[in-house]
């Protein structure tokens, strides 16, 4: 369960779990937009700070967030050993034929990896907090004034909140299908890097037939309750915007105005 925890949602009753999902969207896209204004100490400093403080109101273990970025080490790894070994300016500290580690390569390669790390912990945190179908009411509210411009609020909403409610389906899968392929003798971590490779086909071409036909099932099930689009559907979900929202959004452009004036030029 804790392999990939984005899109699941742990009940509970903290200050983030109570917060209108509009305010948790509006603030997590303010907070990848502000993030890239911290690129000195200070700045990254006030942004782990206030990351882990929002942690620590959603009364969530710190564990559970350091589990769920394991999955995204690989990927962050490789993005920040790319920065650092060809990203050139300042003193060279390491040259080996044309790899290069340079002072301006390594301070770039940090700011890379803290920004991952910042922005998978609070986008885990607002899917931890937030249910998929609360959110995709949040996304489909946001996005209600730009329907005269033909932009489809309410199946934009729609997509994300299937999406996220079946990546640990597909998670599942994966483990189901991965497991029946041991026992029939499959090693996945045995060979060179191409032998890897083709291991893998094992795993897809059964996860996408899965995946299609829990589609098709899906679809045929929404037909069969009479499902349609927007127009005209009542809200069983009242969403309600309190002072604590606005406070929230207060503190995130309070936040950027902070990072604003204190990052580096």
């Amino acid at each position: 369960m804790d392999k990939l925890i984005l899109g699941r949602y742990v009940p509970g009753n903290s200050l983030i779990h109570h917060l209108d999902p509009r305010s948790k969207l509006l603030a997590m896209i303010i907070f990848i937009m502000i993030v890239f204004w911290a690129n000195n100490l200070v700045t990254n400093l006030i942004m782990l700070a206030f990351t882990l403080l929002a942690v620590l109101l959603s009364k969530i273990k710190l564990s559970f967030f350091l589990n769920g970025v394991k999955p995204m080490i690989g990927i962050i790894l490789f993005t920040t050993f790319f920065q650092m070994f060809f990203t050139h300016g300042g003193d060279t500290l390491f040259l080996l034929w044309i790899f290069k580690v340079t002072t301006y390569g390594l301070n770039q390669a940090a700011l890379i990896f803290m920004r991952f790390l910042l922005i998978i912990f609070f986008s885990t945190l607002l899917t931890l907090t937030t249910t998929p179908l609360s959110l995709s009411d949040a996304v489909e509210a946001l996005l209600k004034p730009l329907e005269p411009l033909k932009v489809p609020a309410h199946e934009i909403g729609l997509m994300l909140s299937l999406s996220l409610r079946f990546v640990p389906t597909l998670m599942d899968d994966t483990t189901r299908i991965m497991n029946a392929q041991r026992a029939r003798g499959v090693d996945f971590g045995e060979g060179n890097l191409i032998q890897k490779v083709k291991s893998i086909i094992p795993i897809l071409i059964p996860l996408f037939a899965s995946s299609f036909k829990r589609a098709d099932a899906l679809a045929i099930a929404m037909e069969a309750r009479g499902y349609q689009g927007g127009n005209g559907r009542t809200k069983y979900r009242i969403l309600q915007w309190k002072l604590q929202d606005t406070v929230t959004i207060f503190v995130m452009f309070s936040l950027a105005a902070l990072l604003f004036f204190l990052k580096s030029n």
